[in-house]
């Protein structure tokens, strides 16, 4: 198990290297800054941000281990998963605008705060900690993808006055470099629930510094600013849902992502049961997904540039997940043997 594991991952990122090659090949008018203050910006930016990546990453390849490494059955799991998910719905639509109002720097710190909580939740065996551990998180989680490209678009425009083109820039590299911390996470957290004698509490005790030092840097290095702190949140909600439900486009869109994504939350769930057999390296399964996940956004870069449209790349794209799920059914189904 584990040599094809490992010779899996060599082979996704071999396939992976050459995908982006070809992606590159047909990015033909990319913009090239050379301004270093800006350059200086973004580092500072990036470091502060891969390291809240880093640190949330590192989480993912054993939470239901640590669960099953504490005794508790696949429902109790269940539960804590569904509390850390319904955490996110709720308290994601709120980060933004709480964000705005009260300041983006302070969300950033109130981000490394709570996701360190989580963490140290997670070496607890109680179910009430772990519980509230997983809602913590999946605020923390909606914190991480709101407050902090919100900070960077605000000093990038309005502090500094860059053109707003070069905004573009700064996200496409922190695309990239979020699978590739996304699949180095894979393999330190691996290597640590394997060599530090914590066993799956490993990665999320490594998971602190990051988050911590994200916290420190925040702190010490970055502006405060806010965005629309006269705006109406509930009126804003109550314009969404009247925008969601009059036109078709968006509703059906909205319907067939959010059916994609409850496909993924349970794979998400499942695969660690269905793989484990108590000597697996999920860190490397881990890695090999993630590694997926960069061919996949490299084939999209390829199919776009070839003429595909967005739309038929989404057929394309749903009848491979259907046709990945149902080989997944069919393996794993009750009574499947190795």
């Amino acid at each position: 198990m584990e040599l094809i594991i490992y010779g899996t991952f060599l082979a996704l990122s071999f396939v992976a290297y050459l995908a982006r090659r070809l992606a590159n090949k047909g990015d033909e008018e990319k913009i090239s800054v050379s301004n270093i203050n800006f350059k200086s910006f973004q580092k500072s930016f990036f470091l502060v941000y891969f390291l809240a990546l880093l640190g949330d990453w590192l989480q993912g390849p054993y939470v239901y281990k640590l669960y099953a490494f504490y005794g508790f059955k696949e429902s109790e799991i269940a539960v804590l998963y569904v509390a850390g998910f319904a955490s996110s719905v709720v308290f994601g639509t709120c980060t933004g605008p709480l964000a705005d109002l009260w300041g983006r720097r302070k969300m950033a710190i109130a981000f490394s705060v709570i996701y360190t909580f989580c963490c140290l939740t997670k070496m607890s065996p109680n179910f009430w900690w772990l519980f509230i551990g997983r809602v913590f998180g999946g605020v923390a989680t909606s914190m991480l993808f709101s407050t902090f490209e919100s900070w960077y678009v605000y000093e990038h425009s309005e502090r500094h006055g860059f053109p707003s083109e070069w905004i573009g820039i700064t996200f496409s590299i922190t695309t990239f470099w979020n699978g590739m911390i996304a699949i180095f996470a894979g393999i330190i957290s691996n290597v640590t629930a394997e060599t530090l004698g914590f066993g799956p509490v490993a990665p999320f005790v490594v998971a602190l510094l990051p988050l911590v030092v994200c916290g420190v840097l925040v702190v010490n290095t970055w502006e405060e600013n806010y965005g629309d702190r006269k705006s109406n949140f509930s009126g804003s909600c109550w314009e969404g849902l009247k925008i969601i439900f009059s036109d078709e486009q968006v509703l059906l869109l909205g319907s067939v992502q959010s059916l994609l994504e409850s496909c993924m939350y349970i794979f998400v769930f499942l695969w660690t049961p269905v793989l484990d057999t108590g000597t697996t390296p999920l860190g490397m399964v881990f890695s090999c997904f993630m590694v997926c996940i960069m061919v996949g956004s490299a084939l999209f870069s390829i199919m776009a540039n070839r003429g595909y449209t967005e739309a038929n790349i989404l057929k394309h794209c749903l009848i491979m997940i259907s046709i990945s799920m149902a080989i997944c059914c069919y393996t794993a189904r009750p009574g499947a043997t190795n």
